[in-house]
């Protein structure tokens, strides 16, 4: 009978690397502890959304054609509601990403002369063609729709001063929306709670109470007790394959908030007088509901692996001496489920994510290789054998292929699964000669 360690090996991982391995998670089980009473506190908020909007049997039956009358979509959108604490939203599977979700929550709400201001700096890298930073075809910018950003604090704080002036500069009251990035996208900045999220929209409210404050809320869902819409934002939105999804969500996105705002962005998903009232399900609300409902453990999945990472990479670096920054830090407080690390050098991130490539359930066999992705302004690597195409609540790594050289972790369905991937890549470190793997023994 082969045994534990046996299994490991025949995923090509030797003994050094799993009694790291084994160390690490023996220092992390408190850590562990807390994460999970989170999971706890938040699986019980969705199961009480679902009795309160009295999800029944016949809710996952789904809709063809144009939607009309569909109680099921309309029920699960009650339920969004109801767990982020918000007076509606659009829960649908034609929003084909988090991008495309967002470019509705703006475009939806915004009209030509009114000004997007960005609280937390340079936006992420797909949003700069939504916005027109970057020329594209059907652009807010093309549509007549100024952009403003207020840079972050060198240590990536909230520039309470910076966003101050703007506002009080903007005399003809053109700011219409305020965006706000709780995750870090392609950059090593602080995530941000969901109190300091609080914090900047009073700074905003206090001065201007008609801005519309949106949150970019993609891989922050579940992993604080609260949600941004539950500390003043009037928008919330996210992707369903990541976090929300539970891995089950073939695809689709989510925006909840006030039901002014809601609706316009409807309006603008679906048709001018035609909103919510449109849209056919088909078959997805089965994954949709159960998605939503297994979405607190499957996030504390992904925690666990992303605190397991930082720890064992700090570790990994006191040992061997290899060259890597984790960001956050192993002992920081997670707001989101990524995980940056930083290499200072290419070959690290193509080893890293052919790691984590080769643990996958699904394409192990396939090698990662640097792309010219659409939306990014530089060739971007992608680990992602995944059940769910691009789904990023999996167990995934992803980077741009520039300075200072960081690949960004997330994921895991199953903690097992991550404690793999991650094994796995340091293994693949090694192979590569990134570090000496005598360094461990």
């Amino acid at each position: 009978m082969i045994d534990r360690a046996g299994m490991y090996a025949a995923f090509g991982i030797d003994s050094a690397v799993l009694s790291l391995g084994d160390g690490v998670l023996e220092s992390l089980q408190e850590r562990f502890r807390q994460i999970d009473e989170r999971a706890e506190f938040n699986s019980l908020k969705v199961i009480r959304a679902m009795q309160e909007a009295r999800v029944s049997e016949g809710c996952l039956q789904g809709s063809t054609g144009y939607g009309y009358g569909d109680t099921g979509r309309d029920t699960l959108e009650a339920v969004y509601a109801k767990v982020f604490g918000t007076e509606d939203a659009l829960v649908r599977p034609q929003i084909v990403s988090g991008t495309h979700a967002l470019n509705v929550a703006m475009s939806g709400n915004l009209r030509p002369g009114d000004t997007l201001l960005s609280l937390t700096g340079k936006p992420y890298d797909t949003l700069e063609s939504v916005i027109g930073i970057r020329p594209a075809a059907g652009s807010l910018a093309e549509y007549g729709v100024a952009y403003l950003q207020a840079d972050l604090k060198p240590d990536g704080s909230f520039d309470r001063e910076a966003v101050e002036r703007i506002l009080e500069e903007d005399r003809e009251k053109k700011i219409r929306m305020a965006a706000i990035q709780k995750s870090r996208g392609y950059q090593t900045r602080p995530t941000f709670s969901v109190n300091e999220i609080g914090e900047m929209i009073a700074c905003v409210k206090a001065l201007r109470p008609d801005i519309i404050c949106m949150v970019d809320n993609c891989y922050g869902e579940f992993v604080e007790r609260t949600e941004p819409s539950e500390h003043g934002a009037d928008l919330i939105v996210g992707s369903l394959i990541k976090n929300p999804g539970g891995g089950l969500a073939p695809s689709g996105g989510y925006i909840a908030g006030k039901k002014e705002y809601v609706e316009q962005a409807a309006h603008r998903l679906t048709s001018p007088g035609l909103g919510k009232e449109v849209g056919a399900s088909l078959q997805v609300l089965p994954s949709y509901y159960q998605g939503l409902f297994l979405a607190p453990t499957v996030t504390a999945s992904a925690l666990k692996g992303a605190v397991f990472a930082a720890t064992l990479y700090e570790a990994l670096r006191e040992r061997s001496g290899m060259k890597v920054l984790a960001y956050p830090s192993a002992d920081a407080e997670r707001y989101d489920i990524i995980q940056a690390l930083t290499f200072y050098q290419p070959a690290a991130v193509q080893a890293f994510c052919e790691g984590i490539q080769a643990a996958a359930p699904v394409d192990s066999f396939v090698k990662p290789e640097p792309w010219e992705m659409p939306g990014y302004d530089s060739k971007v690597i992608m680990a992602a054998g995944t059940f769910i195409g691009g789904s990023s609540i999996e167990l995934s790594a992803d980077g741009p292929m520039r300075e200072p050289y960081s690949v960004f972790f997330q994921g895991g369905l199953t903690f097992p699964h991550a404690t793999l991937g991650i094994l796995k890549t340091v293994q693949t470190l090694s192979e590569y000669g990134i570090f000496d793997p005598k360094s461990i023994q």
